[in-house]
């Protein structure tokens, strides 16, 4: 007789049910009022930290956030590559002295959508309290994405995987070292607000149809990455982000028409008055948004074609960033 083994693992995660009670507005009311606690400094570059630049932070939360085949999907300003080839972006951060070589976490690794904008919040908060070299920024963004990764993976990143993903550059004892130190400096106060702790609240008071809103939530989580990559959006607190994703994503995919709830004006008064902000400044933070995404989707063209001609790209940046939202549909999510 012939001895069998059937192995019964799926790679599908479980997860629990969704919990209605969770997405009450006594439940919003204290998230608002936490994302107050875990807010980093707008002004870090100029008044804590000596080496480390936007641009320097930019290239880090790109290694962070993209890689393998899909490295793109986010309007990204690198092209994907392979392991073990050096992109241009982190080529860039060599240069700047940073040691970065191997492309590729979250999106290579398949993180929950949560893991990413958590770990920017990680680091933009330890930059806000504690000056930090140049050659040590790669290494505070792998120990963030640790970190970041216990608190919402149902299987977190191993130190060593991600020491891998450095090419190596540095070692998994300087890795829990590193998440010693940034555990403490953050007073071990972890569970930060995100803008992704906002989107269901935002998608549970709309009157969509399900299937609009999953659509919605997907474009949503990509504009949240999206801006946690880009220095301008650490000043808006994450129900903003939230807000102005989801707004951006509905005007994109042109789901409201000018008389319908999900029209442009009445869906920014909703949800300032859901998250007790000025229309305007929710406005503003959504035309950012949409500048972002045009910005990021022409440097990933170019990317992809650098040799293309100047007068094609100077007839790109006099486009009008109002068609922006048309943009949004041809996002691979």
């Amino acid at each position: 007789m012939e001895h069998q083994l059937l192995c019964c693992e799926v790679e599908s995660i479980r997860r629990a049910y969704p919990d209605t009670n969770l997405l009450n507005d006594r439940v919003l009311r204290a998230m608002l009022k936490a994302e107050e606690t875990c807010a980093p400094s707008v002004s870090y570059f100029k008044c804590v930290q000596k080496e480390i630049l936007p641009s320097m932070r930019k290239i880090v939360a790109t290694w962070m956030l993209e890689g393998g085949e899909r490295g793109a999907q986010h309007g990204a300003a690198v092209a994907p590559l392979c392991p073990g080839v050096p992109c241009r972006s982190l080529a860039a951060l060599r240069r700047a002295g940073v040691p970065c070589r191997r492309p590729a976490v979250c999106e290579e690794q398949k993180c929950e959508e949560e893991v990413f904008p958590l770990a920017m919040n990680y680091l933009d908060r330890f930059l806000s309290l504690e000056p930090l070299k140049k050659s040590r920024l790669q290494l505070l963004g792998a120990t963030c994405m640790f970190v970041a990764s216990k608190m919402k993976e149902t299987i977190p990143l191993t130190a060593e995987k991600l020491c891998i993903y450095t090419d190596n550059s540095i070692r998994p004892d300087e890795l829990l070292q590193m998440e010693l130190l940034l555990v403490n400096k953050l007073k071990w106060n972890l569970a930060a607000m995100t803008p992704h702790d906002f989107i269901e609240h935002f998608l549970s008071k709309m009157p969509e149809a399900e299937e609009n809103k999953q659509i919605i939530r997907k474009h949503a989580q990509t504009f949240v990455a999206l801006c946690a990559t880009d220095v301008k959006f650490i000043s808006n607190p994450p129900s903003m982000v939230a807000a102005g994703s989801v707004v951006a994503a509905v005007q994109g995919l042109h789901l409201g028409s000018p008389n319908t709830f999900l029209s442009c004006y009445r869906l920014t008064h909703f949800l300032s008055r859901v998250i007790k902000c000025d229309p305007d400044c929710l406005r503003a933070c959504q035309e950012q948004i949409e500048a972002l995404l045009e910005s990021s989707l022409r440097q990933a063209q170019q990317n992809l074609d650098p040799k293309a001609s100047e007068g094609e790209e100077e007839e790109a940046e006099e486009a009008d960033l109002a068609c922006t939202p048309t943009d949004v549909r041809d996002v691979d999510i």
